[in-house]
């Protein structure tokens, strides 16, 4: 199958990497620089080598030298080269060199565009693999404000050589999506790994901005980063804008919160408080060097069989609106949610969790496809510099609260239970708040859908109003009574 686009050579839906950047250089209008620091001059070298780079490529440099290069685009405030805030003074910089030496009444239908790179490949002793920033700023109109991509990935391939080769596939991918792909995103996402492999790289951040990403949800775009097996895990901030995780948990002591949050309730934030108390009390723990994460799962959002984007952009707001980092991840066991923070940094971590949750880990089910089983499972997180902090639970109309000291697991897992209990990694929510323990998403959601009163007094103060504003989870107002 072939598309074709007008003024346009007819290419394939899936081109080669050569035929991009000739579809790039045929284009008259399309114009701009290249700066690629720590891993050669490989984007550009694609461009050069299929044709016709003469009237695209205004400029291809490199500056490696460290004084030289801060001689051109300043000195960073942490001293390191391989930063987001390296990479976006280089393409502003670039724009800004063109847009003085250029006059555009010479060519007024010029469009500007400034690629950049700054990556650190494979170390010597291959101990590090590598990472780096990819981004490009470019106009789609010579009278329009400049538009944004900025990615951050992470090197798979143990050779410099393939990862060099892999990083300019990856910048002609996103050159030809910021001028062809640019009215959808998630067809631009996607297309960044044409002719390559996910074993190749791994792309843990985008971020979309100006004038034609306007109606782009950056948070949506992480989603969908996870969605397609890009990453395992993504990271935003109470405002929506996409972090990096490495950058935001390094060296950090890491609290998280695990749920469904559909909507987020005062269970969920009863939880968060008291976890918050114990984990700050701990000697090990410093408040100032802490990261507190509520964490959804992809197997929770595909709790209906698909993704439902609306329904996560609804949790997202909620959540964001009481100023939480809010993570998205593909670790459906927590031991794996446990060892990819252990990448980033060594210090003490805890889990909030409620019973329910805490049954789960537990349950041999989830550990068949491990050879060590569960054993090899609660071993992962008993190594790891970990607590648990776990809040009780009450039946409807039931009397007895149930704690970690008359919580039941299936008989086999007993002694294991006992073990990790004895060992002070499970601790006890004690102040909690009786009166709400009853609390549960599913029964809000019910009363929601049947417009029944009474669940706003379940939620965290002013998040029943955002519902009824933005008419969140299907939310319409009860009907009138006739007289």
């Amino acid at each position: 199958m072939a598309v074709t686009l007008k003024g346009d050579q007819e290419i394939s839906n899936t081109p080669t990497i050569e035929a991009k950047s000739l579809r790039i250089n045929l284009n008259k209008n399309i114009y701009g620089t290249f700066s690629e620091i720590g891993a050669g001059q490989e984007t550009v070298r694609n461009f050069f080598r299929s044709g016709g780079s003469s009237g695209t490529i205004a400029k291809a440099m490199s500056a490696y030298d460290k004084d030289f290069s801060d001689a051109i685009y300043g000195i960073e405030d942490d001293k390191r080269y391989v930063t987001e805030t390296r990479l976006k003074k280089m393409v502003k910089h670039e724009i800004n060199l063109m847009e003085e030496r250029l006059s555009r009444a010479k060519d007024p239908d010029k469009l500007f565009f400034s690629y950049a790179n700054t990556v650190q490949t494979i170390d010597f002793a291959k101990k590090f693999k590598g990472h780096g920033w990819v981004g490009i700023r470019f106009q789609l109109d010579p009278l329009e404000d400049y538009n944004e991509v900025v990615l951050h990935l992470r090197f798979k391939e143990t050779d410099a050589t393939l990862q060099q080769e892999t990083l300019g596939k990856l910048g002609v991918n996103l050159i030809y999506g910021a001028f062809y792909l640019n009215d959808n995103p998630k067809d631009l996402l996607i297309s960044l790994y044409d002719n390559l492999h996910k074993d190749q790289l791994e792309i843990d951040m985008i971020n979309f901005s100006g004038p034609r990403f306007m109606y782009v949800d950056n948070r949506l775009m992480s989603l969908q980063l996870v969605k397609n097996e890009m990453t395992n895990a993504v990271m935003f901030d109470a405002s929506g804008v996409n972090l990096l995780p490495a950058q935001e948990l390094y060296k950090k002591n890491i609290l998280t919160h695990r749920g469904s949050f559909r909507p987020v309730t005062k269970v969920n934030m009863d939880i968060y408080e008291n976890a918050k108390k114990l984990f700050f009390k701990e000697n090990k723990v410093d408040k100032e060097n802490t990261k507190i994460i509520f964490e959804i799962t992809l197997s929770n959002l595909r709790a209906d069989g698909k993704i439902n984007e609306r329904d996560f952009l609804d949790r997202a707001e909620l959540l964001c609106s009481l100023g939480q980092n809010v993570m998205i991840t593909n670790f459906k066991e927590y031991y794996k949610l446990t060892e990819y923070f252990s990448e980033f940094t060594k210090n003490r971590m805890g889990l909030a969790m409620g019973v329910d949750s805490m049954v789960k880990v537990f349950d041999e089910k989830y550990y068949r496809n491990l050879s060590g089983g569960i054993l090899e499972a609660v071993g992962k997180l008993f190594f790891k510099d970990l607590k648990i902090y776990m809040y009780p639970s009450k039946q409807t109309n039931a009397t007895e609260i149930i704690t970690s000291k008359n919580l039941k697991v299936h008989p086999r897992m007993k002694e294991l239970y006992k073990f990790f209990k004895r060992n002070g990694k499970l601790v006890d929510i004690q102040e909690y708040d009786s009166k709400i323990l009853h609390v549960n998403s599913k029964t809000i959601l019910e009363m929601i859908s049947k417009r029944e009163k009474g669940w706003e007094a379940m939620l965290p103060e002013g998040i029943s109003d955002l519902i009824k504003i933005r008419k969140l989870f299907g939310y319409s107002p009860p009907r009138s009574r006739k007289n």
